[in-house]
């Protein structure tokens, strides 16, 4: 008897591994068009090795990578003292986009993260990446409820520069 076309599709879920960096720059390029190898090992390395808690995952389809996310949890920040998981990277190959690759990342994400008890998890998007904002729409996220800031450190007359007469400085 021959596997359904479910079965030859179907992709199983794991945690990451270290030998994943190339596979996973590779679906990263792929997506962005740009190769971010230290970037990304980096990541993987805070991912496997600064934390006891591993909840960055892969994606794989038959045996091979197609998919990952990278996630970490903080115990408190930007004055918050409860438990929250921070959603840094995900990437699924574009062959499998529509074939449930990000969805069963995440749904394995959030079910490690509800038996480690936290109950909150954020990510960043960019407003142009409305592939990205749509998928996290259609899995429940919404806009926080506060602002995130950037500060031009290049730009003039920004703090440290000896500019004082800026508006609100006095």
């Amino acid at each position: 008897m021959e596997p359904s076309a479910a079965e030859v599709n179907a992709v199983v879920v794991r945690n990451l591994r270290p030998s994943d960096l190339d596979a996973v720059v590779a679906v990263d390029a792929r997506l962005t068009g740009r190769r971010r190898d230290e970037f990304y090992r980096h990541k993987l390395q805070q991912a496997l090795h600064d934390s006891g808690i591993q909840i960055s995952l892969a994606a794989e389809a038959d045996g091979s990578l197609v998919g990952f996310l990278l996630a970490r949890v903080y115990y408190g920040e930007f004055g918050k003292t409860e438990k929250v998981a921070v959603l840094d990277a995900i990437g699924v190959h574009p062959d499998f986009g529509q074939r449930g690759a990000g969805r069963d990342l995440l749904a394995q994400l959030c079910t490690n993260l509800r038996g480690l008890g936290l109950r909150r998890l954020q990510t960043e998007v960019g407003w142009e990446h409305l592939e990205l904002l749509s998928f996290f729409h259609h899995q429940g996220f919404q806009p926080a409820p506060r602002l995130c800031l950037d500060l031009d450190l290049a730009a003039p007359g920004g703090p440290g520069t000896g500019d004082a007469s800026r508006p609100g400085d006095r």
